[in-house]
């Protein structure tokens, strides 16, 4: 029994992170895509002999950008950090940290 609530919980978390993550590619599709459609937009606006290359035409590109950093970050890197198994083994713990004092 406490075998299938483990293997519950740990199908709970993995459609919870397979949700985060699809999450993060369809920021990633998004921002490629507005960010594309805002460069031809510029480009088109562009003075006759004028450089493409200026501070304006990359702020949303930059900034976004930024945005999009820090949530693949929110997605990745906690695996990286503390381990993929470290809410498992943490749960276990507390769970037997409970049982045996249950009765005190």
């Amino acid at each position: 029994m406490e075998n299938s609530y483990f293997e519950q919980e740990r199908y709970e978390r993995a459609k919870k992170q397979v949700r985060r993550v699809s999450g993060f590619y369809r920021h990633a599709l998004v921002y490629a895509v507005i960010n594309i459609i805002i460069a031809i937009v510029n480009t088109q606006h562009l003075e006759a002999g004028e450089s493409y290359f200026q501070w304006q035409n990359f702020t949303t590109l930059f900034f976004w950008g930024i945005g999009l950093v820090a949530h693949g970050a929110s997605v990745f890197l906690p695996t990286l950090v503390i381990g993929k198994n470290w809410e498992d083994e943490k749960i276990k713990e507390l769970m037997e940290k409970e049982k045996n004092h249950k009765w005190e």
